[in-house]
């Protein structure tokens, strides 16, 4: 039992870590921090699961560890969601009945990839802006970042201003444009002359 739950633990951690992370990602570093979380938890809930130990004790104990880890490198909200996942899933595969194990390592992948998919919001950005220069029109400033951004600003908050200084920062969501069409391969293109009017 215990060999076949380790198997689905691989696979499921081999899964998150390169097929869904670091393909989309490219960070070498939390790979390797997913996997070796992913194995160290389901090794030690595995023994204490068989021994006399409290699981309540366990799970505190990966909790301060994962707080710990989580605010000593700078990560984003998204790579903290399969930080979790991780975590979840060295839990579930040490404990659960077979079946439930399963069940639950699709469901859990089965949502990370698709709640990380590129194309569920493609263009979306968020970005911490410093200007030097203090709006008090919030048109002005919006303007000023959708030409600086290129793109379609969704939502702004000021974080800070400073008039000494003459400065800003803002955090910025916005829309990146689609990128233009590119001519198929072997497709003629117009010449120069005809774009601007010529013969």
């Amino acid at each position: 039992m215990i060999w076949f739950a380790l198997a689905v633990d691989l696979t499921a951690i081999t899964v998150l870590s390169y097929v869904l992370y670091f393909r989309r990602h490219g960070r070498r570093d939390l790979v390797l921090a997913y996997v070796a979380l992913n194995v160290g938890i389901f090794a030690v809930v595995a023994m204490m699961a068989r021994q006399e130990v409290g699981l309540a004790v366990g799970f505190g104990l990966f909790g301060v560890l994962s707080i710990l880890r989580l605010r000593s490198d700078l990560i984003s909200q998204g790579e903290i969601g399969y930080y979790f996942v991780a975590i979840s899933l060295g839990l579930v595969n040490a404990i659960a009945p077979p079946l439930v194990m399963v069940g639950l390592n699709v469901l859990l992948l089965g949502v990370l990839y698709v709640a990380g998919h590129p194309r569920l919001l493609p263009r979306t950005q968020r970005r911490i802006m410093t200007l030097d220069v203090v709006h008090e029109d919030p048109l002005a400033l919006r303007q000023d970042l959708e030409g600086r951004l290129r793109g379609k600003v969704r939502h702004v908050e000021v974080t800070e201003v400073d008039y000494v200084r003459d400065l800003m920062v803002l955090d910025v969501r916005f829309q990146v444009p689609p990128p233009e069409s590119v001519p198929r391969s072997g497709e003629r293109t117009r010449p120069l002359a005809t774009l601007w009017g010529g013969r």
